[in-house]
């Protein structure tokens, strides 16, 4: 009887130390991933700020400048992406809306961002675009990896149209849980103009004709979330500027945009909540199980060879069979 037990306990030692690092190395790729349906918005301030007014066409300090970011995954698009590409992606349509103190647009930025739904690697394909325009981007956008590492990343600029590395700053400590810290500066580049501006009338084309250039610089900081690969926070030190402006504007350089950017305290909140709930899934598969089957096939191998050695050692010893007496025929 206890060698039947210990067969059956060797039997589950076995199995979940093959569960162990086949929910590690070949569940997790496979089962984490970013959802097609996902939606969110995001809504960030600059207070207070310098802004161009457009009807005296000077810049003047604002209380606030309010920047709406709405992320919508596009499920009908991914589906079509998905037959072509041979694996599962993600279409996010994203807008970056923004307001001045009245509430009125200032400006509006659509993207369409196509990634890989388990590894965040662009996927590209048609309709991949920033305002209109055709990109092709590299590197990530607006998320991180599952499992980010300490090291720098490709991160993709919307404003220029192209990748530059975000670097690695380190470990900190942010709302209760240890993220890491990334910073990238985009030096002063010209960009293209926005193609909805807040005056009607005027387009990209009509600015063009005066020699107008728009110039831009930034410095964006995350706070990741190393497990799920999310921002918990995100801050831009942002200026644009108009250029070869003195025919139109009576002077070579002014301010359209200046200000710190920084996400409004109660989408902080939400998005940590968020965060706390999806890394746990991620734990799950990728050290909380693996590691409770590892130790749990440990015990039962203990357990097996000790009930074997039980089993071995309680045998009684074969008795010596007692003298056969043999008789000669008379």
């Amino acid at each position: 009887m206890r060698r039947r037990a210990s067969l059956v306990l060797l039997a589950l030692a076995v199995f979940f130390a093959a569960m162990a690092p086949t929910l590690r190395w070949y569940a997790f790729p496979r089962l984490a991933k970013i959802p097609p349906n996902q939606y969110q918005v995001t809504v960030l301030e600059a207070k207070p700020a310098t802004l161009l007014n457009y009807s005296t066409l000077k810049s003047e300090k604002v209380d606030k400048i309010t920047i709406i970011q709405t992320l919508k995954g596009n499920v009908e698009e991914s589906r079509k992406i998905e037959r072509d590409a041979g694996r599962d992606v993600v279409v996010w349509d994203s807008l970056s809306y923004v307001t001045g103190p009245d509430g009125k647009m200032v400006s509006k930025i659509p993207e369409r961002y196509i990634f890989d739904a388990h590894t965040q690697d662009p996927v590209h394909a048609t309709g991949e675009m920033v305002d209109g325009d055709p990109v092709r981007r590299e590197g990530i956008e607006f998320k991180w990896p599952f499992l980010t590492e300490k090291r720098d990343y490709q991160y993709f600029d919307a404003q220029t149209r192209t990748s530059a590395p975000i670097h690695y700053k380190g470990t900190r400590t942010f709302r209760g849980l240890d993220v890491y810290y990334f910073e990238q500066t985009i030096p002063w580049t010209e960009v293209p103009m926005p193609k909805t501006m807040p005056v009607k009338g005027i387009t990209p084309d009509v600015l063009a004709k005066t020699g107008l250039t728009r110039w831009y610089s930034t410095k964006r900081m995350f706070w990741v979330d190393p497990v799920t690969g999310a921002p918990v926070n995100g801050e831009e030190i942002h200026k644009e500027e108009l250029r070869n402006a003195r025919a139109l504007m009576g002077q070579d350089t002014i301010t359209v945009f200046a200000g710190h950017v920084k996400m409004r305290e109660d989408y902080i909140t939400s998005v940590v909540d968020l965060v706390k709930s999806n890394r746990l899934m991620v734990l799950l598969l990728v050290s909380y199980l693996p590691w409770t089957f590892t130790v749990l096939a440990l015990l039962l191998l203990a357990l097996s060879l000790w009930l074997e050695a039980r089993s071995r050692g309680g045998r009684a010893p074969d008795a010596d069979p007692e003298p056969t007496l043999v008789t000669a025929p008379v």
